[in-house]
C-alpha cells in the first residue's frame, strides 16, 4: 500500500510540474489573449470580440477541445476536453475553470477581468497538458472551461445557472485580481435598484409653484440614505449615483433617476436593507408629491461560500510557488465587493481566490486598468493559474480530498440555512425595521 501511495504521489508531483511547464510554454500566447481582451474592453453582455478571442484560442490555438461558441448566452462559451482515463463506464470527475471578460464603463478593465480570462485559459491548458500523457489517470476526468459574461452588471453566471449551464460540474475554479493574495475573501451579497421619480415640469422662475420637482425627490432620497448609514450595521453598504437630474436650470425637472447598490455580508440580511432603503425612496416621493418607481436588477448576487479544504490546498500550493498570502486580519475579515460567483458557490463546490498583480493600485481605478494590461502582471497571473491547477490535481489524485471538499460545501450551505432560520425565528428581522421585508424579485 505504501508503495502504491508513493507512486501515486510521485505521479501527482510530476503532473504538477508538467502543468507548470505547459503554462510557461504558452505564456506568450496567453499574454496575447489577455492583451487583446484588455484592448477591446467590452461591457456586460456585449463582449462579442472578447468572446471570439477566447473561442479562437480553444478552437485554433489550442487543439483537442470541443467548443460550443454560444453556450446558453450569446457571449458565453464552453470548451471541454475528455473524458479520459479511468473506467469508461465509471464516474467522471468534471473539473471546471471559469473565464470572465467584461469591462467597466469609461475605465476599461479596471477590475482585471482580462486576467481572469487568462487565468482560466492558462489553467485549462496546464490541466490538459498534465493529464494528456498519463496512461492511466487515477479517475476518469473531463476538463471544462466556461466563459461567463456580464459579471460587472447583470450576473451572467446566474443566467447560466438558471439555464442549466453548470450541470454536471463537480468543481469550479477561478481567481480574481486584487492588491494581495488570499485564498478566500468575504465577498458580499448585493442587490441593485433603479429609482425613478416623476414630477411635473414648469418654468423655474416664472411659476415654479406649478411644478413638481423630481430632482428634489432624488436629492432627498440620496440624503435620506446618507443619514440612514448611521443606523446601519458597520459592514452593511449602500452607495449610488443620480443618473438623471433634469435638462435645464429654468425647467423644473419632471423626471429624475437614481441607481443604487445595496450590500450585506450575508444574503439573509438583504431584505432588511432593501426595506429600509425603500422607505427612504418612498418618503422622498411623498415629501415632494412625485410618483416613484423602483426597479430591481434581474438578479441578486449571493455572498461567496467558503470551502476550507480547497482554500487550504490553494495556500499550500501557492506557498510552494512563492506566493506570500496576506495575514492582515482586516483584509481577511472585512467584506468588500460582490460577485455572481457567490450564486455559483451555492450550486457547485469551488474556490474564488484573489491574487496580487504587482501593483498597489486599487481596483476600479485608471491605474489598475493600466496594471491589468502590463507585462508585470503576467508573472503573478500565470503563477495563480498554476496554483489553481495544482489544487485541482490534488483533489483529482486523492478521493478523500474530494469527499472533504463536498462535505465542506454541504456544511457551508447548511450553516447559511440555519442562520436564516435562526434570524427569522429570533424576532430580529424586518419587524424591527418598521415593516415587512420587501418581496423577492
Amino acid at each position: 500500500m505504501q508503495t502504491a501511495d508513493k507512486c501515486n504521489q510521485d505521479q501527482l508531483q510530476q503532473c504538477k510540474q508538467k502543468a507548470g511547464c505547459c503554462i510557461d510554454s504558452a505564456k506568450d500566447t496567453l499574454f496575447a489573449l489577455s492583451k487583446d481582451i484588455w484592448s477591446c474592453a467590452e461591457l456586460a453582455y456585449e463582449e462579442k470580440q472578447s468572446h471570439d478571442i477566447l473561442v479562437r484560442f480553444f478552437t485554433e490555438t489550442e487543439k483537442g477541445w470541443s467548443v460550443e461558441s454560444h453556450y446558453k448566452l450569446d457571449t458565453a462559451f464552453r470548451a471541454t476536453w475528455g473524458p479520459t482515463g479511468g473506467n469508461a463506464g465509471g464516474d467522471t470527475l468534471n473539473i471546471g475553470f471559469l473565464c470572465e471578460y467584461d469591462a467597466l464603463p469609461g475605465i476599461g478593465h479596471a477590475c482585471g477581468h482580462n486576467l481572469i480570462a487568462e487565468v482560466g485559459a492558462a489553467a485549462a491548458v496546464g490541466m490538459k497538458g498534465a493529464l494528456e500523457p498519463l496512461v492511466d489517470p487515477p479517475v476518469r476526468v473531463t476538463v471544462t472551461v466556461i466563459g461567463t459574461p456580464a459579471e460587472e452588471e447583470g450576473g451572467g453566471k446566474i443566467d447560466l445557472i438558471e439555464a442549466g449551464g453548470f450541470e454536471g460540474l463537480d468543481l469550479v475554479f477561478m481567481a480574481h485580481p486584487s492588491q494581495e493574495d488570499a485564498a478566500y475573501l468575504p465577498d458580499m451579497a448585493e442587490d441593485d435598484v433603479t429609482v425613478k421619480y416623476y414630477g411635473k415640469a414648469s418654468h423655474a422662475a416664472a411659476y415654479p409653484w406649478e411644478g413638481i420637482n423630481a430632482l428634489d425627490a432624488a436629492v432627498l432620497a440620496y440624503n435620506n440614505l446618507s443619514v440612514l448609514r448611521q443606523q446601519l450595521k458597520p459592514d452593511w453598504r449602500l452607495h449610488g449615483i443620480i443618473k438623471h437630474g433634469g435638462v435645464k436650470p429654468n425647467i423644473i425637472p419632471a423626471f429624475s433617476e437614481l441607481y443604487f447598490y445595496l450590500r450585506t455580508p450575508k444574503r439573509r440580511d438583504l431584505p432588511f436593507l432593501r426595506e429600509k432603503a425603500e422607505q427612504c425612496f418612498r418618503s422622498a416621493a411623498m415629501a415632494t408629491g412625485c410618483r416613484v418607481e423602483l426597479q430591481y436588477g434581474p438578479h441578486e448576487y449571493h455572498n461567496v461560500l467558503p470551502n476550507k479544504t480547497l482554500a487550504r490546498l490553494y495556500e499550500e500550493n501557492g506557498k510552494a510557488l512563492g506566493i506570500e498570502f496576506t495575514t492582515d486580519e482586516q483584509v481577511l475579515n472585512t467584506p468588500s465587493g460582490s460577485t455572481d460567483f457567490g450564486n455559483l458557490s451555492f450550486v457547485v463546490p469551488g474556490i474564488h481566490p484573489y491574487f496580487y498583480i504587482g501593483t498597489e493600485a486599487l481596483n476600479h481605478t485608471e491605474e489598475y486598468t493600466a496594471a491589468a494590461g502590463s507585462d508585470k502582471a503576467q508573472f503573478f497571473t500565470l503563477r495563480t493559474a498554476k496554483t489553481l491547477v495544482m489544487t485541482a490535481l490534488d483533489v483529482l489524485f486523492n478521493p478523500e480530498l474530494l469527499k472533504q471538499v463536498k462535505e465542506d460545501f454541504r456544511l457551508s450551505k447548511l450553516k447559511e440555512e440555519c442562520e436564516v432560520r435562526r434570524e427569522n425565528g429570533s424576532g430580529s428581522g424586518p419587524g424591527q425595521w418598521g415593516g415587512a421585508a420587501s418581496a423577492s424579485r
